[in-house]
């Protein structure tokens, strides 16, 4: 005989009113989401299936609510040096020791599972679907498998177009009822991470890579899964499950100051002053290819002393040595031609500090330790992790070593081949920043990077977290210039499309890709790049179109503001509202595409304005264009 358990039913509204959830529980949970009125998500089952119970017909014992708002201080400025978190809170303890919480904000929801089980524990699945109502279109990060470096470019796809086969990356971006709705997680600490695919049902629902039985180690850096367990994860004793994000946008523009992953984060532990973000020269991807020196250049101690007197000069606070200065299984064995030891002492003269590239593997286990305080003892401030490119609950964990260990040590961390940010650099400061992006370094040989993807990536990939995409490109062309070129690789769009990078894509620890010999040929843009901060007080998007344009202005710690300008490949005029500037006059120094970057998009012009709050500027942008300004009070 069937047993219908009596509905239970629930309802949270953000503190605005303007956004709701609405629950109903029976022998299964689904919900609702609806904003300014509106049907966003129809009813959608989520599901927590444990070793202990399968979480049907369970009970509601107790429920709670409770409101909160409060001022976030973060360690690091990205968006902003304070954050308003102001949410409602609605908690359901259920009879078979499991917990659902859901946060409603004015910008989006949250739900979150946790464990009451004493004892050891098992997720064997895990139900989250997303039926989305009427959705328009996606833009929708496809990927092949779970072994990934998460590095894609967002296809726009009709919602039903995405079947069960159609596995995403996160994030992902729906346009729904004239809304944005971006779907992620937040406070990924020790589970697995979450994907996507279509659910067949107008949505999309999440799945897990399970966990690993078997793996397979792949030349000096790939392990992968082999064989996976039956379950999700595994815990010893109560656990708290990572958040399940909706955003909602009323416009493009919120999205750019959406900071939810950051608000649900769990906040860091312990005293994380010391940290330091900056700008940092790379040498990878211009291929150490310098000239004008008296030595061979390539990875050498001579080379990066070349570096290092750059950055000195420029005021850069950091310089990478990637790939190559090691032997990638043996971190500890420098290559001939490098001195380490030499290096730190020559930048610290010039008051410059060193990141080093690591292979993961060769800091995994008992070598992480032992690494690490050779790196200390060297005077290394920074580390590069990479080739991870893994995100099921053992790797997980492995970030939380490496963030834990480097913290102790007081190094930075950089994570490259790594799934999206789920708010680490939260819990652990010293990370300052994530690949996980089709980035700049893809224009070495593909031309899949484009202005169109670069206008994308602020609206999707950013809203996670920080993302290394790597600027700073001096050699540049337009669509039909462009061609690969492996060690003099050149950007899509014009030079002042990779300016204004600086001031719109986030990084605490921001790259300048090309290398020293073209920057020192191009003064007018080292007088912005050396002046740009990576972090940033204020945030004000001003005009915004996911895939077509950005506008938007920060203000940084000394009191001046940037504001930067990208479109796609469609010419346009854009006007900037200065009303954020405060009273009396202000120097606008300003970079702009010339009047022949549409041939030559290497062509810009700087020049200097006397301007006020309520001075009428236009912003003219050429095909795969930029224009960038900084604003300094007289």
């Amino acid at each position: 005989m069937a047993v219908t358990v009596q509905a239970q039913r629930y309802s949270l509204f953000s503190p605005d009113k303007k956004t709701e959830v609405r629950l109903i529980v029976s022998d299964s949970v689904s919900y609702e989401v609806l904003a300014d009125g509106k049907h966003l998500v129809i009813p959608s089952v989520i599901h927590l299936e444990t070793d202990f119970g399968l979480g049907k017909n369970s009970k509601v014992t107790k429920t709670s609510k409770r409101s909160v708002n409060q001022v976030l201080h973060p360690v690091v400025w990205q968006k902003g040096k304070d954050i308003q978190d102001h949410f409602n809170v609605l908690s359901l303890a259920f009879s078979n020791n499991l917990r659902l919480e859901w946060r409603a904000y004015n910008n989006g929801v949250a739900w979150r599972w946790s464990i009451n089980q004493k004892g050891p524990s098992k997720v064997m699945g895990e139900i989250a679907s997303f039926r989305l109502n009427q959705a328009e279109n996606a833009w929708y990060p496809l990927e092949d498998e779970f072994f990934s470096h998460n590095e894609r470019a967002y296809h726009q796809l009709s919602l039903d177009s995405i079947s069960s086969k159609s596995l995403a990356s996160l994030p992902a971006l729906f346009s729904v009822q004239g809304k944005k709705v971006l779907l992620t997680e937040a406070d990924l600490l020790n589970y697995a991470g979450m994907w996507l695919r279509g659910n067949g049902t107008g949505g999309v629902k999440g799945v897990f890579p399970y966990h690993p039985k078997e793996t397979k180690v792949e030349g000096d850096r790939n392990v992968r899964v082999a064989e996976r367990e039956k379950f999700i994860a595994q815990f010893p004793s109560p656990q708290t499950l990572p958040w399940r994000v909706i955003m909602v946008a009323r416009n493009d523009a919120e999205l750019l100051v959406n900071q939810l992953v950051y608000q649900l984060s769990s906040p860091a532990q312990g005293d994380f002053s010391w940290v330091k973000p900056g700008k940092v020269q790379w040498d990878w991807w211009n291929d150490n290819n310098i000239t004008g020196v008296d030595f061979k250049a390539g990875v050498n101690t001579e080379t990066y002393k070349y570096y290092i007197d750059f950055a000195s000069k420029y005021g850069l606070e950091y310089v990478i040595l990637d790939e190559g200065w090691s032997d990638t299984r043996d971190l500890m064995k420098q290559m001939p031609g490098i001195n380490i030891e030499e290096l730190v002492t020559y930048a610290q003269q010039k008051n410059v500090n060193l990141v080093l590239w690591a292979n993961w593997l060769a800091l995994d286990g008992p070598k992480l330790e032992p690494t690490l305080d050779q790196f200390a003892k060297w005077g290394i401030k920074g580390i590069k992790v990479d080739f991870m490119q893994r995100d099921d609950q053992e790797m997980v964990k492995y970030y939380i070593r490496v963030s834990e260990a480097a913290a102790k040590r007081k190094m930075l961390v950089d994570f490259h081949g790594t799934y999206k940010p789920t708010g680490l650099y939260r819990t652990y400061p010293n990370v300052l920043s994530y690949e996980g992006v089709l980035g700049l370094e893809q224009n070495k040989g593909s031309d899949i990077v484009n202005p169109e993807h670069n206008v994308t990536i602020p609206f999707i990939r950013m809203v996670a977290g920080p993302m290394d995409y790597t600027p700073g490109a001096m050699l540049n062309a337009q669509k039909d210039m462009w061609k690969p070129v492996w060690s003099k690789p050149m950007s899509m769009g014009t030079r002042v499309h990779q300016l204004a990078m600086y001031v719109i894509y986030e990084s605490p620890l921001q790259m300048l890709a090309d290398n020293p010999t073209h920057y020192n040929r191009q003064p007018e843009a080292m007088e912005f790049l050396s002046k740009v901060p990576t972090e940033w007080e204020q945030t004000i998007p001003l005009q915004a179109k996911v895939g077509d344009y950005v506008l938007l202005a920060r203000k940084a710690k000394n009191g001046d503001w940037y504001v930067g300008g990208m479109t796609d490949w469609s010419e346009r005029e854009l006007q900037v509202d200065v009303s954020f500037l405060g009273e009396g006059d202000y120097t606008m120094t300003v970079w702009k595409d010339g009047v022949n970057a549409n041939r030559n998009a290497e062509d810009f012009k700087m020049e200097k304005l006397e301007v006020n709050r309520h001075s009428s500027i236009s912003a003219n942008l050429a095909k795969g264009g930029g224009w960038v300004a900084r604003f300094s009070k007289k």
